[in-house]
């Protein structure tokens, strides 16, 4: 059972611990809802760590985000962060907030022009609050760390050299993926993996790809669709291509990502990813 996306189940949860009262038969006791979470959460994630930056949060600390969730924030945003529309926490969506500082800025202070109240606690809490959020309400994974979004655009036409193969808001070239709506998308977690490790985070159908006509035309570039009689692509000189397949005589999809795993460093792949998730279209 994966902890924090089914708290409303823990409700049925019995403490094991017997209960004797004048003679009679040991009784099962139901438990909090918060204790029944804490319990789960112990017992799946006890030796578990998680990474935010430079910060190692340990089960220790993601549980107490757990319990605070539960009761501080679960009344409002419910048991899987999404009852607050559009806002849904544990997938990293939110109206305004971006990085880490943020999340921490809105809890501490209040939101939403005051319908989110301001929580006065101690850092510990804190921390611990946005690091379980940062897993998605899951302790097993780890955390990402989300930057600022404003280093995060320089950082995407400069250093990483994001704008060299990707497309956003109608700039850029068309041999990788559009990025205008991919905030939208993706979870902060799925965009760390997309950087540090292309190969795991590639999709089927952004494998690259490489094609022989029968009139002996080489042709390489990026899938975007495919039936059972055609492959429509994007090619190397960013043309949309459609071809029959009974005119091919060679058809390779490869498994090996057009680029390598990024070279920055945490802070600035924090801010990267920060820039990537404020893309969300025309929101």
């Amino acid at each position: 059972m994966a902890v924090g996306c089914n708290h409303q189940y823990a409700l049925v949860i019995l403490d094991w611990k017997p209960q004797v009262k004048n003679n009679t038969k040991p009784r099962l006791a139901p438990i909090t809802l918060a204790r029944a979470c804490l319990l789960f959460a112990s017992s799946f994630c006890g030796s578990s760590f998680a990474q935010e930056g430079g910060h190692t949060y340990s089960s220790q600390a993601i549980e107490t985000g757990l319990r605070v969730y539960v009761q501080q924030c679960m009344l409002c945003h419910g048991p899987d962060g999404s009852l607050v529309a559009p806002i849904n926490l544990s997938r990293g969506i939110f109206r305004n907030v971006t990085s880490d500082d943020d999340l921490r800025q809105a809890i501490a202070e209040g939101a939403a022009e005051g319908r989110m109240p301001a929580f006065n606690m101690p850092e510990s809490d804190l921390d611990g609050l946005v690091a379980y959020i940062r897993t998605g309400f899951d302790p097993e994974r780890s955390t990402v760390r989300i930057g600022s979004k404003e280093s995060g655009l320089v950082l995407f036409g400069g250093k990483a050299e994001c704008d060299q193969c990707h497309r956003v808001r109608g700039v850029g070239p068309r041999t990788a993926p559009d990025l205008s709506e991919i905030g939208l998308l993706r979870t902060p977690a799925a965009l760390h993996r997309a950087m540090v490790d292309p190969a795991a985070a590639l999709l089927p159908i952004n494998r690259p790809v490489t094609l022989i006509t029968r009139a002996e035309e080489t042709i390489t570039g990026r899938r975007l669709n495919e039936d059972t009689y055609t492959v429509q692509l994007i090619d190397s000189n960013e043309q949309l291509r459609s071809l029959v397949k009974a005119d091919l005589v060679s058809y390779e999809i490869s498994d090996t990502p057009t680029h390598e795993p990024t070279r920055l460093s945490q802070s600035e792949v924090a801010d990267v990813i920060a820039y990537l998730l404020s893309l969300r279209g025309d929101l």
